[in-house]
Parts: structure tokens; C-alpha cells; sequence
């Protein structure tokens, strides 16, 4: 049972107690009677608050669907132009309070706000959180709330206008999430509107602004903690501060006396026989739940925190090859395995608390336990963090700058310290927050993107424009993380060095892009392995039911506008199809194109996964882009739109499983590797086999092994001669106690030329209470069995290799009942694509 006790920093009583204060602090959402429009035209139309003018107008049925086929093109009018919202609402139940504050958390962004037809607000950033104290302009009864959104791009040219130089993007003079401006992957949709709740917060005497968990030092038997309570108080008075566990009850009462204005006020604490916050796949995430109470003569208010014990550093010490790059949770190096994360939508409010909890899982069930969130999104809600809380994923969280320089005038810089202060306190108590990052590429960008030339820069505008970039990631960025989160890692730009410079292998983090950008083949990434990838990737298509939704039957070509117009690369299709040449033989049907797209996109990065965890601990951490889409889209992801899994996903859960067999060929021998990220050592028995696609051995051996702990090693060389390289296959199996710890297969050559056999793939199909079990054998060796189903459902695998003479259970649990499943699945595997069939 935890055990809280308050040090004699203040005098202080214990107590306990069987219940919970109520906050008096009111809180009323307002999000009826929302009305918009187009500014000085038309009528007012029926709106949803949190929404957009995007998702208020196709509810209205003004515009068809955004995502479908080339509407967006016909849609750019909506962001061209400006809009007005309007509600009422009642405040006499409130006119007994003292203070009364109208809080918008988000408003995009350019916009003024008029209640009762006075201006009590001008807005300039969709990443900031505003507040008003309204109590002077109510009326007893009915009150007006007005809100005219401003279109971004034309406030954007008039400051661009302003300054004797170019931005590379306008967009940079905006506090907008970049990519709603469009980006490789998504969409151009330039939203308005109130993105986030509105509320009347009305209260008395005092309330409480902020907590702050400082965690001082844990030992085994001790954790050492601060509690700092912000206050807001209206006048000098004195109060009560209270800390209750919510498991056992117990009660820290402290006297103190409030000051007028906002102040802190700190609480030591600690926390006996500490339970510790792991993240996935090390340990537990036990959270603990404490409620923050302030009592005044006339007034109360609580928050509540849930707070995981953990240390995290960020070590970057020289050694004999640079410096290194990796996170140390509770005293552990641990390998950091993951993906960057873009926002779900591009229409934010519509994102819901099911899309977050799937995300989330989908994570989880890859074995990953980190992801990025990447700087050209957004500060993502709190159901996000929470859930990585709960699941212990690790977050790398950029401020939102991407590839792009911004302006260094004062406004602009006390906009972005103000953005910063919120989100950086809203986020601090998070245990899965791991790194604060302050941009996404623009240090590379300004020194590899060739900015200053196509821009025409004096060398007095370079050095203005290059001064406004350390005045905000190198001064007030990590002067706020001082400030307020004072034991958080920052980082000041990922990557620090371009993936073109020599050097960027050796120390920082590396974004390696020479594959599909360079156009370098795969194999690559086995060489170009750096201290924490953080970013890379390759395109696949998504699923077939993603792309129907989007697409008539007629626009499934390869040249179809509509198609196209869900690539945004724009050399994606011609990358797709070069690298598909290389290693693939292309097929002709679409779907089976789609089908071998995501072969590729898996099988050459889980060479690069690979790569990164056999280099452990030169290379201590591998994120991948990306995980997830905000729209249908041939992209970079591994889980598409609808939470679909692709080829991707599925390799990369086996990929980052706590053992990994892997392999490196070189002159004619294959080594064998063995990683693990377990904080035990293992034994275990080494299964290896080199075996015909028709199943006859050739080769056989094992071996005892024993597994260090946090380690990766070759384990076996075997000389691979005398046998055929095209219809072969290296087996390896990892075991102990009769479990299979890892398993993996290599193949000598590329798909392309091997000779693969026709399988006889049998299926038997199984009912079970929530979905079907489905047992497959073949005779001869499938490559990349697929299974698919016309309904939305989820198979525990996918793309897998199905060996001669091995059977293979697989469970599908279907969204809804499907009448006749056994006549309904498909399964293929690769040798299905080569067949002829009608053009693409």
C-alpha cells in the first residue's frame, strides 16, 4: 500500500480520511446552439463544437466528402475565405461568483471573439489555450458569443510582406499545425473554427492553476517528490493545501497563506516501497492516483494527477566512435523501438476516444515502446498521453516547428514562450514524456536544403533569419524546459545533422532518407546505421477496403486521377514502381500491386529494423516513418486510416518481439545474431535449418545459447555453399521451455529471382464464440500468404511465410457477422501475383 508523508516544510497534519473533496469550481461546457457561416454572406447554418468548418459543412451537406477521390481539389475555396460562429448561452446561475472566465483550449487560430458585441479577444494560435475574465459583460439572462475566424494565408502574405526577406514557407508566420497546409503524405484542407471545448469557469476567493510532480530521486525503499501547487487567489488570504492517495485515503494538510495573483506554492513529500513505471515490455506501469485539494474560508477546488515513478536520461557521452544517443529509463540503457505519429485526421475534433485507444494498442501489440510525435502536427489531447501512460509508450514530443524558418519579431517569439509554458505544463506529469524536441528538420534544412540560395538571402538576411532560429530552439525553448520541467531532456532539432554528411552516423539522432528520396536500394540501411534513428521509411499502399472508400471501381489504375490524388509524393508512384522492379516482379492486377507495394514497404524496413537492433548498443533506438495516416493515402505508414494493418505492421511486431534472430551474409557465410532487450539473461536451444521450398533438408544443426541480458550477438557462422540459392531458405528458431522465443527466415536472393514452387495451401475453418479460427498447411513453401475477408475484421497474422510440411493457426474476430466466412476468405500468397491476368 503506498505510503505518503509530508516533510516538515510547512506545519503540516496528517490525517485520514473516507472521502473526496468536491471542487466548487464550476465548470459548464458550452457547446450548444453553435451556429456558422460564411463571413457576410449566406444563413446561419446548425454547427458542432469541437468541429471545423470542413466537418460543419459536409454535416450540412454543403460539400461531399473531402477524402473522396479528387474533391479536395474543388475544395480549397473553404480556406480561402473567412467564417463566423455564433451560440448563447444562460450565466444567471452564475452571477453569485466572483470571478467568471470564458476559456476557449483551441481556436484556428487567426480569430476574434465578441460577447455581447464587445471585443474581449484576438486570437493568433490554434496551439494555445485562452482565457477572459467575462463577469463584467454578462447579462442576467441571455449573452451573445461571436466568433469571426480570419483566413490564414492572407495574414500571412501581409506579414511576409512586411520583412524584407522570405520564409521558405509562408506558413511559418502562423502558430497552425503545418500540416494543414498539405504535406507528402496528406491533404492540403486549411481549417477554421473551434477546434476544442469551450467552457465558463466561475469560481471564489481561489482556484488552482497548475500542479507540478517533481520527482527528486527514487531509491528502492524511498521516492522523494515535490508537489507544486499553482494558485490563483484573488486577494491575500490564508488557505489549506491538501494531498490525497485515492488508494488508502491518507491526507497531507498543509496552512499556508495566499498571495494575491498567481503564485506557487511546493510540498516535499515521498513515497515509500515505490512501485515503478516501465515502459512496454520491460516492466508494469503502475500509476499512481493523487487528488490535489485547496480549501479558502469560502471556497474549494481539486485536481487530480496520476504520476509513474521512473527516472529518464538522455546520455550523449563521447566514445571511441562519437558521441552516444540514448535513453537510460530507471538505470537501464533501454533500445527504443517505435514510429513517429502524425495526427489521426486532418479534421481533429472528429478523432475519437475508440481512434485514440486503437491507435494506442496498435502500438502496444507491435511491441513498440516509443513514439514520436512529430512537429508538424499537433500537441496532441490528453487521451493520448494518458494512454501511453497506461501502455508505456515512451513519447518523443517535438514542439510544433517543421521544415520551415519562422520569424524572430517579439510578438511572434512571447506567442511561441506562451504556447510553450501551456503545453509544457499541461504535459509534465506525464510519465511516458521522455524528450522535449524542439523542431522537425529545420536545422537540416538550413544547411542542406539550399534555402539561402533559392531564396536570394544577403548575408545580413541569413544571419537575421539563422539568429531568429537560435533565438527560439537554442534560448527560449530550452529556457522553458528549465523553467518548467527542469528534469526533462531537450533536444534542440531532430536530426541535428543531415543524412548526407558523414558525421551524422556517428552522434544526434539521424533521419536516413537516402533510401526512397536517394533512391539508394535497400541494402543500404545495413550500412548507413546511426547512433537513434529517428526517422525513415517507405511507401506501401493501403488496404483494398481503405482505397474503396475513396475511389470508384473505375478509378482503380495506377494513372487514375482520383488515385492520384492520394499520393502526394510527387515521385512516389515512380519510386514505388522502381524499387518494385528491383526486387519484385511486378504484377499486373491492381490489387495484387497494391498487395506486392506493401510486401516492399515491410520487407525493406524490417531490413532496416533489423540493422538497427543488430548494431545495439552503437545504434540504441529505430522509430520508423510512420505509423499511422490522417487520411485514405498511399504514404509512408505501417497501420493505414482505418487502424488497418499493413504488410508493415505485422513485420514489425515480430521484428521488435523482446528476442530477434537476424542475419548478415558475407562471403559466403551467414552470421547469426541474437538481440535481446530483456533485463535478464536467458537460456535457450539455437534451431537452425537450410532447407529445398519443397521441404527437403539439406542442413540441420542447433546449439545451447546463452543470452546476456540488454545485448545482441552473433551466436553462429555457417558457410552457405553447395546448394542452390534460388529454392533454398535459412531457418532459425529461438527456444526455450518448449516456447518459441524468435524465429526468422532468410532468403539468399531477392523475391524476383527466386523459384518459388506453387503451393497447395489447405484451409480449415474453425467457429469460435467471437470470430473464426483458420488452420492452414501447404506442401511446398508460401511466401507471404495474405488473407483477406470483403468486412472489417482483424487477423492475428498476416504476410507471413508459410513453411512445407508446417501448419499455422490464425484467429479473425470480425466487426460483424459475416454469413458465409469459408466462402468468403481469400488466400493468396506471392507465386498468385506472377500468374497473368488483366492489365492494371
Amino acid at each position: 500500500m503506498l505510503k505518503i508523508f509530508h516533510l516538515l516544510f510547512w506545519i503540516g497534519i496528517i490525517l485520514t480520511i473516507t472521502s473526496c473533496y468536491r471542487s466548487e469550481v464550476q465548470k459548464i461546457g458550452l457547446t450548444d446552439n453553435w451556429q456558422f457561416k460564411q463571413a457576410d454572406t449566406g444563413n446561419w447554418l446548425p454547427a458542432k463544437v469541437p468541429g471545423c468548418v470542413h466537418t460543419d459543412l459536409m454535416d450540412n451537406g454543403i460539400i461531399d466528402d473531402p477524402f473522396f477521390a479528387d474533391n479536395e481539389q474543388t475544395l480549397q475555396w473553404i480556406g480561402e475565405t473567412d467564417w463566423e460562429y455564433k451560440t448563447f448561452f444562460n450565466a444567471e446561475e452564475l452571477k453569485k461568483y466572483e470571478r467568471i472566465d470564458l476559456v476557449f483550449e483551441g481556436l484556428d487560430a487567426y480569430a476574434d471573439v465578441y460577447l455581447n458585441d464587445s471585443l474581449i479577444l484576438t486570437t493568433d494560435n490554434m496551439f494555445r489555450e485562452w482565457t477572459v475574465d467575462i463577469k463584467d459583460l454578462l447579462n442576467p439572462e441571455r449573452n451573445d458569443l461571436y466568433i469571426r475566424f480570419y483566413y490564414p494565408e492572407r495574414i500571412e502574405k501581409d506579414k511576409a510582406a512586411q520583412i524584407n526577406y522570405k520564409l521558405p514557407d509562408e506558413r511559418g508566420f502562423t502558430r497552425k499545425a503545418p500540416y494543414h497546409y498539405g504535406w507528402d503524405w496528406g491533404p492540403k484542407f486549411i481549417t477554421m473554427g473551434v477546434w476544442q471545448p469551450v467552457n465558463l469557469r466561475a469560481w471564489n476567493e481561489a482556484r488552482i492553476e497548475n500542479i507540478q510532480i517533481i520527482q527528486n530521486e527514487i531509491r528502492d525503499d524511498t521516492a522523494f517528490l515535490t508537489a507544486v501547487f499553482e494558485i490563483e487567489s484573488v486577494k491575500d488570504q490564508p488557505a489549506k493545501l491538501i494531498l490525497t492517495d485515492v488508494e488508502n485515503q491518507t491526507i497531507i494538510k498543509s496552512e499556508i497563506q495566499l498571495s494575491k495573483g498567481t503564485k506557487s506554492y511546493p510540498v516535499n513529500f515521498f513515497i515509500l516501497e515505490p512501485k515503478l513505471w516501465w515502459p512496454n515490455g520491460l516492466g508494469d506501469q503502475h500509476l499512481y492516483k493523487l487528488i490535489f485539494a485547496l480549501e479558502t474560508k469560502n471556497a474549494k477546488d481539486q485536481k487530480t494527477e496520476r504520476i509513474g515513478l521512473r527516472t529518464i536520461k538522455l546520455v550523449q557521452e563521447p566514445d571511441s566512435i562519437g558521441s552516444s544517443f540514448y535513453f537510460e529509463v530507471n538505470g537501464w540503457p533501454v533500445f527504443m523501438k517505435g514510429a513517429n505519429y502524425i495526427p489521426q485526421d486532418n479534421f481533429l475534433a472528429r478523432v475519437t476516444d475508440e481512434k485514440y485507444q486503437q491507435t494506442i494498442q496498435n502500438a502496444v501489440d507491435a511491441n513498440m515502446n516509443m513514439l514520436r510525435v512529430w512537429g508538424g502536427g499537433i500537441y496532441e489531447k490528453d487521451i493520448f498521453y494518458d494512454l501511453c501512460d497506461e501502455n508505456g509508450i515512451l513519447v518523443w514530443q517535438d514542439f510544433m516547428f517543421a521544415c520551415n524558418m519562422y520569424p524572430g519579431d517579439e510578438p511572434f517569439i512571447e506567442n511561441v514562450k506562451q504556447e510553450a509554458i501551456q503545453n509544457v505544463k499541461r504535459l509534465r506529469n506525464n510519465p511516458c514524456l521522455a524528450l522535449w524536441c524542439g523542431n522537425n528538420e529545420v536545422d537540416e534544412g538550413w544547411f542542406n536544403w539550399g534555402w539561402q540560395k533559392s531564396l536570394g538571402y544577403s548575408e545580413a538576411d541569413s544571419l537575421e533569419v539563422w539568429n531568429s532560429y537560435l533565438k527560439i530552439f537554442e534560448d527560449v525553448l530550452p529556457g522553458i524546459i528549465k523553467d518548467y520541467d527542469r528534469k526533462m531532456p531537450y533536444w534542440p532539432s531532430s536530426p541535428k545533422q543531415g543524412w548526407g554528411h558523414e558525421q551524422a552516423l556517428y552522434s544526434g539522432d539521424l533521419h536516413y532518407w537516402g533510401v526512397w528520396w536517394g533512391e539508394e536500394p535497400f541494402e543500404v540501411y545495413e550500412k548507413k546505421v546511426g547512433r537513434f534513428m529517428s526517422e525513415y521509411g517507405f511507401q506501401g499502399f493501403p488496404n483494398m477496403r481503405t482505397l474503396d472508400s475513396c475511389l470508384m471501381l473505375e478509378d482503380k489504375h495506377l494513372k487514375s486521377p482520383a488515385l492520384l490524388n492520394h499520393q502526394k509524393h510527387p515521385r512516389g508512384m515512380q519510386l514505388i514502381q522502381t524499387y518494385m522492379e528491383r526486387d519484385f516482379k511486378v504484377p499486373e492486377l491492381f490489387e495484387h500491386y497494391a498487395y506486392v507495394s506493401q510486401l516492399m514497404q515491410g520487407y525493406g524496413i524490417r531490413k532496416a529494423l533489423e540493422a538497427h537492433r543488430r548494431a545495439k548498443p552503437w545504434c540504441m533506438g529505430t522509430l520508423y516513418w510512420q505509423l499511422n495516416d490522417c487520411w485514405p493515402v498511399i504514404s509512408w505508414s505501417s497501420v493505414d486510416y482505418y487502424n488497418r494493418w499493413k504488410a508493415l505492421h505485422y513485420f514489425a511486431r515480430e521484428t521488435f518481439k523482446d528476442f530477434l534472430i537476424s542475419f548478415e551474409e558475407k562471403n559466403d557465410s551467414l552470421y547469426v545474431f541474437i538481440v535481446s532487450d530483456k533485463l535478464q539473461s536467458v537460456n535457450a536451444e539455437l534451431d537452425l535449418r537450410i532447407i529445398s521450398f519443397d521441404g527437403d533438408e539439406f542442413w540441420l544443426g542447433k546449439q545451447v545459447v546463452d543470452i546476456p541480458a540488454n545485448s545482441s550477438s552473433i551466436y553462429f557462422v555457417k558457410e552457405v555453399i553447395g546448394f542452390s540459392k534460388n529454392d533454398h531458405l535459412f531457418s532459425a528458431k529461438l527456444i526455450s521451455n518448449n516456447k518459441i522465443l524468435a524465429s526468422n527466415i532468410y532468403y539468399f536472393l531477392p523475391v524476383k529471382d527466386l523459384k518459388l514452387p506453387k503451393p497447395n495451401i489447405q484451409k480449415e475453418i474453425i467457429k469460435t464464440t467471437d470470430g473464426y479460427q483458420i488452420v492452414l498447411k501447404t506442401d511446398k513453401l508460401a511466401r507471404n500468404v495474405f488473407l483477406s475477408v470483403d468486412g472489417d475484421g482483424f487477423f492475428s497474422d498476416n504476410y507471413f511465410d508459410l513453411m512445407p510440411g508446417e501448419g499455422k493457426r490464425i484467429t479473425y474476430i470480425p466487426e460483424q457477422a459475416i454469413d458465409s466466412f469459408e466462402s468468403e476468405i481469400k488466400v493468396i500468397s506471392i507465386f498468385d501475383t506472377l500468374l497473368p491476368s488483366r492489365s492494371r
